[in-house]
């Protein structure tokens, strides 16, 4: 027999038992076969919970758990009888505020109103009337229902963007950031043995304080950009506004590093199809609103500034409550680590130092054979070798590259005709032999200095047949700074010639 503690949520006993979810999806637990719910309301529900919920009856239930070879445990005997939905969350009554029922009821209406597209500021204004103040159980507790049942995850955590908009103002900034926290203790009262679930605000929170963790630095970043906007807001000072526009690298970081890593791995799409437009259109009204003269900054462009810098400061309570507690909650180890190496192709900003994050620096992709099924892994993807060898070829360029012994190992091969010959027997000979003897002392110095480390780089124009060349001569180094040879790059430049005949 297989014991089957009932005390224990559905996400793991479905672990511990990966047949149970069949089982289960032929009792009416229609949602389990959803990864990314069993993921989430999975790691809250137990099953008399979810039977509660679902109105399935718990006696049938433990029989054809039973039938299947499962001895049943945990199990109380007021759980045995289905009771409503709501009863299975019920306040106990001494707790209980005055129609708490109907506020959840209202809640749920309030975001899938807003889910259907009504007017925000319509909702508002009931919500305003209705409530002086609301519980932040309450707030989770009608998403958490709405999961319960069957509105996809994404859409509950697109309502997160939205509901952020409807209480932001009316309740505790910290109540909203550990509403998920107090349901799921809630929701684990009575059952002994469950252990604590870290809330996603609380993950991101602890993610914060990791000195140079990418998390740390798109919060610090937030939080110069939020001072910058109080300065201007009481200078208003252009250059302010100028630094400012440094938000474009903040959400340039989002859109590339966050947004489609979420959307694509994870399956959760809100952020990228809300956030990124925003981002998009906040950017645009500045840089529009900072190249206005400042002699013709009136009336209007003083509303507009004030709109768009309003939006910002919301974009920045959406980041820090809803965008940066979903990707703590899903991203890996190795994700961070991956988003953090790639963040060092943007420039800081706010005047922030770079922090670096020791878990970081010392990340490495997987070891992955470089060469299988035909397919040539590198640090920047994998190509395979008729793709590799097209791309080269159609780059605009003359290329040969010589080893760190100085011979030749690579020619590209162009469509147009080449400006200096590279005959393929060439491969394999010492480059030197490639070049007539009055060149090749120059040769043999400029190679010697890359390989000393006093030259990275040699540049010379030349006239080819009419035509100018610009010629490069590179040393190729590894990232530890070893010579592994040279890269010469001859390129056509006569299309930038004509370029600038015509523009003059």
């Amino acid at each position: 027999m297989k014991t089957l503690d009932l005390r224990h949520s559905v996400h793991d006993l479905v672990n511990q038992y990966p047949d149970l979810k069949d089982i289960l999806h032929g009792l009416g637990f229609t949602e389990i076969t959803n990864p990314m719910m069993l993921d989430s309301v999975g790691r809250i529900m137990t099953i008399p919970k979810g039977a509660g919920l679902k109105q399935i009856d718990m006696t049938a239930v433990v029989q054809t758990l039973q039938d299947h070879g499962f001895e049943v445990t945990g199990l109380t005997r007021a759980e045995t009888q289905t009771e409503p939905a709501e009863a299975e969350h019920r306040i106990p009554a001494e707790k209980q505020p005055a129609q708490a029922e109907d506020r959840i009821a209202l809640l749920k209406d309030y975001l899938a109103r807003l889910k259907s597209g009504e007017d925000l500021a319509q909702v508002q204004e009931e919500f305003v009337k209705n409530f002086q103040d609301v519980d932040a159980a309450e707030i989770m507790r009608a998403e958490q229902e709405l999961m319960a049942e069957g509105t996809p995850l994404q859409e509950v955590q697109r309502l997160c963007d939205v509901h952020s908009a409807l209480f932001h103002g009316l309740t505790r900034a910290e109540k909203i950031a550990n509403a998920e926290a107090a349901v799921r203790r809630s929701l684990a009262q009575g059952s002994p043995q469950a252990a604590p679930v870290m809330s996603r605000k609380e993950m991101a929170a602890r993610l914060e304080d990791i000195e140079g963790h990418p998390l740390q630095t798109f919060t610090r970043e937030n939080q110069a950009l939020d001072q910058l906007m109080d300065t201007f807001r009481e200078t208003r000072r252009a250059s302010v506004l100028s630094e400012i526009r440094d938000l474009a690298v903040h959400y340039a970081k989002k859109g590339d590093l966050l947004y489609p890593l979420l959307k694509v791995n994870y399956g959760i799409s809100g952020p990228s199809d809300v956030m990124w437009t925003v981002d998009d259109e906040i950017r645009d009204e500045l840089a529009k609103l900072d190249k206005v003269p400042v002699q013709d900054r009136g009336t209007d462009w003083e509303i507009r500034v004030d709109a768009i810098l309003q939006r910002a400061k919301e974009m920045i309570y959406k980041e820090q409550n809803i965008l940066y507690p979903i990707a703590a909650q899903h991203f890996t180890e190795q994700d961070w680590q991956q988003i953090y190496q790639d963040s060092r192709q943007y420039p800081a900003i706010f005047g922030l130092p770079r922090l670096m994050w020791e878990a970081g620096e010392s990340f490495t992709r997987p070891d992955a054979p470089v060469l299988s099924q035909g397919v040539i892994r590198i640090p920047g993807g994998s190509l395979s070798l008729p793709e590799l060898t097209a791309m080269l070829d159609t780059i605009p360029m003359e290329l040969t590259f010589v080893d760190g012994h100085d011979i030749n190992r690579y020619f590209n091969d162009g469509p147009d005709m080449k400006a200096f010959k590279r005959p393929l027997a060439a491969l394999g000979r010492e480059v030197y032999s490639c070049h007539p003897p009055k060149i090749e002392p120059m040769v043999r110095h400029i190679i010697q200095e890359f390989k000393n480390g006093t030259r990275d780089e040699v540049a010379v124009w030349v006239e080819k047949a009419g035509r100018p060349m610009y010629v490069r001569y590179m040393a190729v180094r590894s990232k530890t700074g070893d010579y592994l040879g040279t890269l010469e790059a001859v390129q056509d430049m006569t299309f930038a010639k004509e370029h600038f005949q015509h523009a003059q």
